[in-house]
């Protein structure tokens, strides 16, 4: 038996939707390689994670909020003495945070 096209979802119930995912997920993920808007998946399966990977979230941060760590601008990445990181400082994500609230 053919299958039915689904009814359009309304725009009300996308900004829904939307409004309750991770805002990192307005970043593309550099882990899983899942475009900005798209839920994070697994590699070796496809299928789709409830949250999104920790890269995707750190990246998330340093394009949202400045250091009170390290003091750098959005976009910078952290550095502990002049040694960059691979993730940012805990205060940047509690900053991210604060930003979306």
């Amino acid at each position: 038996m053919p299958r039915r096209p689904a009814a359009p979802m309304p725009d009300e119930l996308r900004h829904f939707l939307r409004a309750q995912q991770h805002p990192a997920r307005s970043v593309p993920c550099p882990h899983c390689g899942a475009h900005a808007h798209r839920p994070c998946v697994l590699r070796s399966s496809g299928r789709q994670l409830p949250q999104p990977h920790p890269q995707r979230v750190s990246d998330w941060a340093r394009t949202t909020a400045c250091c009170p760590e390290c003091q750098v601008e959005a976009g910078a990445p952290c550095h502990d003495e002049g040694k960059a990181r691979v993730t940012v400082h805990a205060r940047r994500y509690q900053e991210a945070e604060e930003t979306c609230a």
